[in-house]
């Protein structure tokens, strides 16, 4: 398995156009939440926990993949993608079922788009269609850039 250096820097390799790179810092984030939000309107039949659907699932096994490569990622992860679930829950129960998903699936389509604008300003395919393993990189690229702004440890 990679380090989490070396994750890193494979991901900024494709990331060095200005515009590419702000178009990331503003998407990564809007797809890590609609992710999260298009699964949670998946439940796993289990009506007497809603906390238990497709978003927890996935979050726990992201979770787990940023545990093996650096405990300070982990730890924000933790913080904020339990942030966007307590969203998730919250305007799911507001909103509903079917209207929610109709919004989590246009804000990721929209975000998805300009990712791949940023791209072809970049010159670079994404770095997902190498390995998908850089859809969980994406977050951690931009959460290691808070951390060093802020003089966190990100290993």
């Amino acid at each position: 398995m990679k380090s989490i250096d070396q994750w890193l820097q494979l991901y900024a390799r494709d990331h060095q156009h200005p515009a590419n790179k702000l178009i990331h810092w503003i998407c990564v984030p809007v797809i890590f939440f609609t992710v999260l939000g298009l699964l949670w309107c998946i439940p796993l039949r289990l009506e007497a926990k809603p906390w238990i659907n497709a978003a927890t699932v996935f979050y726990v096994l992201a979770l787990a993949f940023y545990f093996r490569l650096s405990i300070p990622l982990f730890i924000g992860f933790l913080l904020v993608g339990g942030a966007m679930l307590l969203i998730h829950a919250l305007l799911y129960e507001q909103i509903g079922a079917q209207m929610y998903l109709y919004i989590q699936l246009g804000l990721f389509v929209i975000a998805w788009i300009f990712q791949f604008i940023g791209h072809k300003l970049e010159g670079q395919k994404p770095a997902f269609f190498e390995d998908l393993q850089f859809l969980l990189i994406g977050p951690a690229w931009i959460l290691h850039f808070i951390y060093k702004k802020i003089g966190i440890d990100y290993k």
